[in-house]
């Protein structure tokens, strides 16, 4: 098998990297030349024209430049061949030090330390040791039990949420529809990182948040999703903050990106906002892998990392 064309079709990121990097190895467009160009045989894409892919007659496959590949899903024209979803330590470690940052500030408490700061107030608060916080993650996938190990190791209690059951040594793991509810009561702190599907879109509403254990040394539930924004309904977690419901919050994500103007998260004193960044796709990292996984193919091996379209990940 020949080695193929490269299609690169992003937005919201600036291409010139990424193709350099492609380049070094296969040639690269940024358009097909015509609706049903036949040398193209890969697409490297985020957020692609809708149909732009329908009509490539040699298309052999499509890589995500990021860990979610709803994007992919959103096009009408999906053609039938097999999609690639990113899997490299990169984007794991930046996963990984994202939610344990926001964990332990959200457990040492920072948030309350800022406001005695900014009224010159010196008085220590109580603090829990981490074995009495129970930190639970929606998502056991490769970033969720990534995450998991180092909070593990750090001393937390932690709870694991999937669709179907995935043990893991260390973790209480619970599974489907029927483990929902008892993982969010043995849950203080709420991690999510699940994909972006049909079953999942909202997940994140008023109901779920009031479930969460509320009787902990941080004095309240907390809410970190560096998931997918869509899994969230932003005004159900702006009420659980105002009742109490939540303690506070820490979002990477929302249902509206860029994050408008006009949301009261921003100035929320109980939310800290980051703008999708907690995990950023590397060209320098990524390439290499799909480059590798190209040429692999050609050579009659099978795909790795490939998405379920039945699951949508």
């Amino acid at each position: 098998m020949e080695k193929g064309k490269v299609l690169l079709a992003l937005t919201g990121f600036h291409p010139q990297h990424w193709r350099e990097l492609l380049a070094a190895e296969r040639e690269v467009v940024l358009e097909p030349d015509g609706p049903t160009d036949p040398s193209i045989a890969y697409a490297v894409v985020w957020k692609q024209k809708p149909n732009l892919l329908s009509r490539l007659p040699n298309l052999r496959a499509i890589f995500s430049i990021g860990a979610g590949v709803d994007h992919i899903f959103a096009d009408p024209g999906l053609p039938d061949v097999p999609i690639v979803r990113v899997v490299a330590d990169n984007l794991t470690q930046h996963m990984t030090e994202y939610v344990v940052w926001r964990v332990l500030d959200h457990h040492r408490q920072s948030m309350l330390y800022r406001a005695q700061q900014q009224k010159k107030i010196w008085r220590e608060l109580p603090q829990r040791p981490a074995e009495d916080i129970s930190v639970g993650i929606m998502g056991l996938g490769n970033l969720g039990r990534a995450a998991a190990s180092v909070l593990l190791s750090l001393g937390f209690a932690i709870n694991g949420w999937s669709r179907n059951e995935r043990p893991m040594k260390g973790v209480s793991t619970y599974a489907g529809e029927a483990g929902l509810i008892p993982f969010l009561n043995a849950t203080d702190i709420l991690v999510v990182l699940l994909p972006l599907t049909p079953n999942t879109q909202g997940i994140i509403n008023y109901g779920v948040l009031k479930e969460l254990r509320r009787r902990n040394g941080l004095g309240g539930a907390v809410l970190i999703n560096a998931g997918r924004g869509r899994l969230q309904k932003d005004a159900d977690i702006l009420r659980a903050l105002t009742d109490g419901t939540l303690k506070e919050a820490s979002l990477d994500v929302f249902e509206v990106e860029p994050l408008p103007k006009t949301s009261p998260l921003w100035s929320h004193p109980k939310v800290f906002v980051t703008p999708h960044a907690a995990a950023t796709s590397d060209p320098t990292h990524l390439v290499p892998i799909m480059l590798r996984q190209m040429d692999a193919f050609e050579r009659g091996e099978k795909l790795e990392n490939l998405v379920d379209r039945e699951a949508g990940y």
